[in-house]
């Protein structure tokens, strides 16, 4: 048991967060997070030590909050907690921008099916690598790139029809 609780401190933020991504709220997410490292604990028997611990409990936590959508007879999908990292922007207007910008990026993600969305959250939101990401999904790499390279077209095409402004910001960022 002392030997459980670091390991949980270490993962709860990255669990959390793909809850989160996953479902859309904050309370849901907290509930698939505790019930992903209660599951965790019960089947810790059917873990292989020899692989990384964080893509099984990103697995289970995948698969609760299916279960979640479903048995909640709605579909929530992510949120995303722009710009988290960065410093607060130094006026009213960058936030606001900021703000509009992770909206409009999260509407655009959004139109993506549910397994192209878990494969750009878990990727780029969450920064893990291909590898874990297929861990997690229990899919191939290969099929986590193919996917990737599907979803990212899609999400470019979206993004330059239907959400100009993060495609105007972009060009903006490559002159």
């Amino acid at each position: 048991m002392a030997a459980w609780e670091p390991l949980v401190l270490a993962h709860q933020e990255s669990v959390f967060r793909y809850a989160y991504l996953l479902l859309g709220d904050p309370d849901d997410a907290e509930d698939i997070a505790q019930e992903t490292f209660m599951r965790a604990w019960r089947y810790l028997a059917r873990f292989d030590p020899a692989r990384p611990l964080r893509p099984w409990l990103l697995s289970i936590t995948s698969n609760l909050a299916s279960n979640r959508r479903r048995s909640a007879g709605r579909y929530l999908t992510a949120l995303m907690r722009a710009f988290r990292d960065e410093p607060p922007p130094a006026t009213l207007e960058e936030k606001s921008t900021q703000r509009m910008q992770a909206g409009h990026l999260r509407e655009a993600v959004q139109t993506l099916n549910t397994a192209d969305q878990q494969v750009v959250y878990l990727r780029y939101f969450l920064d893990l690598s291909v590898a874990e990401t297929a861990e997690a999904l229990n899919i191939a790499q290969g099929t986590v790139k193919s996917r990737l390279s599907r979803a990212l077209e899609k999400l470019r095409n979206g993004i330059r029809d239907d959400f100009p402004v993060l495609a105007d910001r972009r060009e903006g960022q490559e002159s």
